[in-house]
């Protein structure tokens, strides 16, 4: 036993050297606060682990409470449509689903007495139990309409008075030795919370046909803001934070009002969601963000490997925003060719047309008709 714990403290300490966390020359003894400056604590940042037990309760209760009642007033059901039981159609649906043959079909239609049409419907019922619900759907993206929306108010009013949100060159200004206020480092223990309840949630949530890109995208994420953190890298973290956060509001706004037919309030949030995309995405965070990250940063402070692993995150989630954008950007294309616009690339698996040979985006559904 004491030579595993002779190891673990080992690697431990070898996990931690600075010369891999922190500019040449400098250690952590250099960490330790002074009356002018606050540094951040690594404990800290473990602590959103915990906290995102506590996001998921108050997610819980969002969703039961806030958004549950407002579904059902608006007509959607908590129960879907049931189908009859029939242990031979059960069996051919497992095998096959809705991609049997007319063949096929019209082989059990005759042995079962029925008409063809009654075996498709039968089908497509069934089919349709596998999927959540308008309700369940709702549920979840009014959730995520919350979060985004607080997280955009809170990081607006956090940074406002801070000199880097206006001039990106102040987040190199005296570094390492930069204090961490209090509402940074909320902002930062929150965000972190909440992207490691989405990262636990996300296998139990509806499944999304982009799963896998967006568990990349969220893990990105929590080691950026653990990396940030850990390296006092805060000032450029929170600049990543809060311009990924805008668009998504819109998004989620959009999920809301498609699922209670609010089609009007649809397309306006959409059309919304996707300039702010654009603008943010597209055009700040790689022309303005990215961008001084890999050039003008190196002119302040000499360049370690932790930044520089920073630097290649920022471009994954870049990559990905890129990935997204393609797949929008045929949305909108189909939109224009056949006079409307059949569904957000942030799809939900459980909404894709059997026929669709494209891949959505990313975290659920919006079908929208141009007016």
């Amino acid at each position: 036993m004491s030579i595993i714990s002779e190891y673990s403290y080992y690697a431990w300490v070898k996990f931690w050297t600075p010369s891999f966390w922190l500019p040449p020359h400098i250690t952590w003894s250099d960490f330790k606060d002074t009356e002018d400056v606050v540094y951040p604590k690594f404990q800290e940042i473990c602590y959103p682990v915990a906290y995102s037990i506590i996001v998921v309760l108050v997610r819980l209760f969002i969703e039961r409470c806030i958004f549950l009642p407002w579904g059902l007033r608006r007509g959607l059901k908590q129960t879907k449509k049931t189908v009859v039981k029939n242990v031979l159609l059960e069996e051919a649906y497992k095998q096959g689903g809705l991609d049997l043959t007319h063949s096929k079909i019209t082989g059990l239609a005759k042995q079962l007495d029925w008409r063809v049409r009654q075996v498709e419907q039968w089908l497509r019922h069934r089919k349709q139990q596998n999927k959540p619900s308008a309700l369940v759907k709702l549920m979840e993206s009014g959730w995520r309409f919350t979060y985004y929306s607080f997280a955009v108010g809170y990081g607006l009013w956090a940074l406002w008075d801070k000199p880097w949100f206006w001039n990106i060159d102040e987040c190199w200004t005296d570094y390492p030795h930069q204090t961490v206020t209090w509402d940074i480092k909320l902002y930062y223990v929150f965000q972190l919370s909440c992207y490691w309840s989405m990262l636990f949630s996300q296998f139990v949530d509806v499944q999304r046909k982009d799963f896998l890109e967006m568990f990349i995208h969220h893990l990105t994420t929590i080691l950026l803001i653990i990396f940030s953190y850990s390296c006092n890298l805060i000032r450029g973290g929170s600049l990543v934070l809060i311009v990924h956060d805008f668009a998504d509001v819109f998004m989620e706004a959009a999920k809301m009002f498609k699922y209670i037919k609010w089609q009007r309030s649809c397309d306006t949030c959409f059309a919304l969601f996707f300039i702010v995309w654009t603008i943010t995405r597209l055009m700040i965070f790689p022309g303005y963000l990215i961008k001084n990250f890999w050039l003008t940063a190196p002119n302040f402070m000499p360049m370690f490997p932790a930044y520089n692993a920073l630097k290649y995150l920022v471009v994954v989630l870049f990559l990905l925003h890129i990935m997204w954008t393609y797949f929008i950007l045929k949305i909108l294309k189909r939109a224009v060719l056949s006079g409307k616009t059949e569904r957000d690339s942030r799809s939900s698996s459980s909404e894709a047309s059997a026929t669709e040979d494209t891949s959505d985006q990313t975290a659920s559904s919006v079908r929208l008709r141009k007016k």
